[in-house]
């Protein structure tokens, strides 16, 4: 089965094999959920819908849970990736409150030594748990700029139906916005946000905790995420925001003394009060730019910025801890539903004036009225910004985007700005981010148009997964253009467990690579290629099953890697293989894509690696939302050559399944 692999390699995978090692908790209740008292059907890609409020909801613990790691997809044509292989078992025992220990950790690891001192976790009484790791690993060790290459942006839907692009329309439609988005906080903040489910199954919700009231602290080493959110029964939680505008900062608080969050046109007006200074008055030093830079860096100046003043501190502190930061920008970026590549880029990569660069969440403004979002990835999925988005959207269409409400008369405290005390060395540190933020930003390329030719319910009718013909219309157009399958990484949701959040889907399969072959190959005949697909897509749908289930590899093996590390040995001779690599592993793959859910709300982030793709899709009823981003500085990747291969890849791919009547 692996002749073609290395002796090591046929080593590695033999090791592997034999590998009982587990680093998932096993399934139970979201935070705010009781299963013996909720009946609620699923809300997957809905509007969050307000529950009751019960006396208490308690923790139901899960069962054991026991997880297979089987597959590593060979997907690179002429240099082999890595064959599939069983990667272990384990068994996790899970206890009320969502606690958990090793039952059984008996295993044959990467290397014997990490299987003998990985067992002394448990001797210690230490918890082995992936999720601070994964955390580590993918975010916060990491030491390059985040703002741009790791940071997930989006745009506002709201144009295609109340709000087109017009002047002067800023700060009223920002006001109605960020009141239906406070909203949105209060539901996660009194726990009556309703819990999302996939079928019967709850899906955790602790993510959303982290939607505001959090951000990313750079550190030498390490950043640090901190969360400043508590629900009603936790505690005091902040309910500030901080308005940025030509790179000065301002915030007040969004509540009356009453606890009621302030209405639209209370909070048009704290919004016009900055606007206002900031164009009659001189530009602020910037001091958002910072978090931009590169991560060591943006700690140091940090450091700096805090000896030069105590009142530093407590403005940064103001800035972390707010519920979220408005930026109102002076860009009026051009779009339309049959175009949103300019708006995408603008929130991905626009002002930096305008924006904090680790808060987990940025709304933006723009001059012209329209809409974007930018957001620290660290802290959750992009079903959180999704779904929150998603709201927004449906009662701005409710309303037809108009305040009806009373119009209240009372004072309300002014904005306070927040000046910062800087010296050159702050200065000439601004500078050098927002020089190097601009040449990152020129050179990503965002496309976010729609493919309209059909959508979910054309695809669904021919019983057939939206999201699994999509990653087919995918690889076939990374094939078309560059003759040979792409190591592909999709988002597999692992929320059905405590504090899941993803595991790696490797769909570009063998089962795939040979239905685009067969597709491009002219000697083929339809029925060859009709079964070669219905196989490609029962393995998608299968290895995303298991995926959702924790029973993927690639999470599997990063806790062998960093158990190795933990313990001070050598890195196993699997993880440096070339076709480990090749095959997309240690966050190499060429494809990196994922299904943005069936709403309204769209976005995406900057390619995982310098010579891919980013691909990013949302699928709605009539029409499918492509976000494709590469960087200009490769000749070897064509982001509009990829949208074209893609759209026509996607009308082929329906083309075959209505000749044959799949």
């Amino acid at each position: 089965m692996y002749d073609w692999l290395s002796s090591t390699s046929r080593q590695n995978f033999s090791i592997l094999q034999q590998s009982k090692f587990m680093l998932f908790r096993s399934p139970c209740v979201p935070f705010g959920y009781d299963r013996r008292r909720s009946k609620r059907k699923s809300l997957r890609y809905g509007v969050p819908r307000v529950r009751k409020r019960r006396r208490e909801d308690v923790p139901v613990s899960g069962k054991p849970a026991f997880i297979t790691s089987t597959h590593l997809a060979r997907d690179v044509e002429q240099v082999p990736g890595l064959s599939e292989a069983s990667c272990g078992r384990g068994r996790i025992q899970t206890h009320p409150g969502g606690g958990k220990e090793f039952r059984e950790c008996r295993r044959t690891s990467v290397a014997g030594e990490v299987a003998a001192k990985g067992c002394q976790h448990e001797k210690l009484g230490e918890k082995v748990e992936l999720e601070q790791w994964w955390c580590n690993a993918a975010y916060l060790d990491t030491r390059s700029e985040s703002q741009i290459s790791v940071n997930a942006g989006g745009c506002g839907p709201y144009l295609e139906h109340c709000w087109q692009p017009q002047d002067g329309t800023q700060v009223a439609r920002c006001s109605i916005l960020l009141w239906h988005l406070l909203h949105f906080w209060k539901l996660i903040h009194t726990e009556n946000l309703a819990v999302d489910r996939s079928g019967k199954t709850p899906l955790d919700m602790d993510q959303f905790r982290m939607l505001c009231c959090t951000c990313k602290i750079p550190g030498h080493h390490r950043d640090t995420l901190v969360s400043h959110f508590r629900t009603e029964k936790e505690g005091h939680c902040p309910s500030h925001v901080v308005v940025l505008c030509r790179g000065r900062a301002f915030t007040f608080d969004t509540l009356d003394p009453n606890g009621v969050i302030l209405a639209p046109p209370e909070l048009a007006r704290q919004l016009q009060n900055v606007k206002d200074k900031c164009h009659d008055e001189a530009d602020g030093p910037t001091i958002s730019a910072l978090t931009s830079d590169e991560r060591t860096r943006w700690a140091q100046v940090r450091d700096h910025l805090l000896t030069l003043s105590p009142q530093n501190a407590a403005y940064l502190h103001i800035i972390e801890s707010s519920l979220v930061v408005v930026g109102l920008d002076d860009a009026s970026p051009e779009a339309s539903a049959d175009d949103y590549s300019q708006l995408q880029s603008h929130s991905l990569t626009g002002d930096l004036r305008c924006r904090w660069g680790d808060k987990s969440f940025n709304l933006l403004a723009f001059q012209n009225g329209l809409f974007g979002a930018c957001s620290d990835h660290a802290p959750y999925d992009a079903m959180v910004p999704v779904l929150c988005t998603y709201f927004m959207d449906q009662e701005i269409r409710k309303s037809n985007g108009i305040w009806q409400g009373i119009v209240p008369e009372r004072q309300l405290t002014l904005p306070e700005e927040l000046s910062f005390v800087v010296d050159e060395t702050v200065l000439a540190a601004v500078d050098r981010a927002k020089e190097n933020y601009k040449q990152k930003g020129e050179d990503l390329n965002v496309i976010l148009r729609p493919f309209v030719s059909f959508g979910k319910e054309f695809i669904k009718k021919r019983r057939i997964h939206p999201d699994a013909f999509v990653q087919l219309a995918v690889q076939l157009a990374y094939f078309s253009l560059h003759g040979k399958p792409g190591c592909c990484y999709e988002t597999a949701s692992t929320r059905r467990y405590f504090h899941g959040r993803t595991e790696t889907m490797r769909s570009c399969t063998p089962e795939v690579v040979a239905w685009c072959r067969a597709m491009r190959n002219p000697m083929a005949v339809i029925q060859h290629k009709r079964e070669l697909m219905s196989q490609a897509i029962e393995k998608h749908n299968q290895r995303m099953r298991e995926c959702q289930m924790n029973r993927g590899c690639d999470r599997h093996l990063l806790g062998l890697l960093l158990m190795a590390n933990e313990e001070g040995l050598p890195t196993p001779e699997l993880y440096k293989d070339p076709s480990f690599s090749k095959s997309g592993g240690g966050g190499n793959f060429v494809l990196s894509t994922s299904l943005g859910g069936y709403t309204t709300a769209m976005g995406g982030v900057a390619p995982m690696v310098h010579n891919g793709y980013g691909c990013f899709y949302n699928i709605q009823s009539h029409k499918i939302l492509i976000n494709v981003s590469t960087w200009n500085s490769n000749l070897e990747t064509d982001g509009e050559g990829f949208f074209k291969a893609l759209s026509s890849a996607l009308h082929e791919t329906m083309n075959l399944v209505l000749v044959a009547k799949l």
